[in-house]
């Protein structure tokens, strides 16, 4: 039975890098795993793929061959892809019994929350088997600005509704956000999705946004009626960081339910008790954000998880 995870995102997310380190970051771990290239216009991968979409069709013919724009023609292209998807399942036959699969997918928004195409092929393999699990990266700096967050609450949350899959929603480039100032709330209030009328007050007292009070209300009111959106966060050059992540992952795709073997037990379960609002203050104090000078002794399981990660032989140049 085949797992692995669909990675999507907004331009500018960090897809490419993220798939790259998870990539290797699970090798190490003695999980063998391949990358799937869903991206047509993914140039200078950092990354030897094992599927390629190119090797069906290249954004550049589609755009010459039909006269379109980049974003037209990269619709184009994966809905051809749905089109022959015995194709790609065919590509990806030989690995199905032994690998972990990373899709690396289009940064056009419009393909998961408008276009069927990314749904449908998930659900053909969904149905021959395959276990996946959604990893939606969005720029964690997006947290410095009420109106973006709530922008990108609601991408999220017609991301979710559009693909239903098993879904993990990822705050990424998370150390980089200390550089940008200081947040309004504290970290776990962007990852936990908090009470979102003390955002609103925000929201309402700034330009241009506040002069959209009652349309910021009701979107509010929106993603909290489906109280559906939460927040990891992640590092890819921190292991400890990743190792999280891939906890929530392996939850959301059954993979520790079904596919355990040597080298990830321990990682599991050194993660398993490690509570994701506790995360998100270990995160911000890592990072530095906010400034915030508090200190705490690392409980049992994240003295555990230390430990674990310290063993694993990965160069941190080779996980950027």
């Amino acid at each position: 039975m085949p797992f692995g995870q669909v990675v999507i995102g907004p331009p500018g997310s960090g897809k490419t890098t993220y798939c790259h380190g998870m990539n290797q970051f699970l090798n190490a771990l003695g999980r063998k795993t391949i990358i799937v290239n869903l991206d047509p216009a993914n140039e200078n991968m950092p990354y030897t793929s094992a599927v390629n979409i190119e090797d069906l069709i290249t954004l550049q013919d589609a755009m010459e061959a039909y006269e379109l724009g980049p974003n037209g023609g990269m619709v184009y292209c994966i809905e051809y892809l749905e089109k022959n998807i015995d194709w790609l399942i065919e590509q990806l036959q030989p690995y199905a019994d032994d690998y972990y699969f990373i899709f690396d997918c289009p940064g056009q928004v419009e393909l998961y929350t408008h276009n069927d195409s990314i749904r449908t092929i998930v659900r053909r393999l969904e149905k021959i088997n395959y276990r996946l699990a959604c990893v939606h990266l969005v720029d964690a700096s997006y947290c410095t600005e009420a109106a973006k967050f709530v922008s990108v609450l609601l991408l999220s949350l017609t991301t979710m509704t559009k693909l239903e899959m098993p879904h993990v929603n990822v705050l990424s480039k998370i150390d980089l956000l200390a550089q940008l100032g200081e947040l309004d709330f504290s970290l776990e209030y962007y990852t936990a999705v908090m009470d979102l009328d003390y955002l609103l007050f925000h929201l309402n007292e700034r330009e241009p946004s506040a002069r959209f009070g009652e349309l910021n209300k009701v979107i509010c009111e929106l993603i909290e009626d489906f109280s559906l959106v939460g927040f990891s966060t992640l590092s890819v050059a921190d292991k400890h960081s990743m190792a999280t992540l891939l906890k929530e992952i392996d939850k959301a795709n059954g993979y520790i339910f079904g596919a355990l073997t040597a080298g990830n037990e321990e990682i599991l379960l050194a993660a398993d008790s490690t509570d994701m609002l506790n995360e998100a203050r270990d995160a911000q104090e890592r990072y530095g954000i906010l400034n915030d000078d508090r200190t705490k002794e690392p409980s049992g399981s994240e003295s555990r998880l230390s430990s674990m990660i310290d063993k694993l032989k990965i160069v941190e140049n080779d996980v950027v």
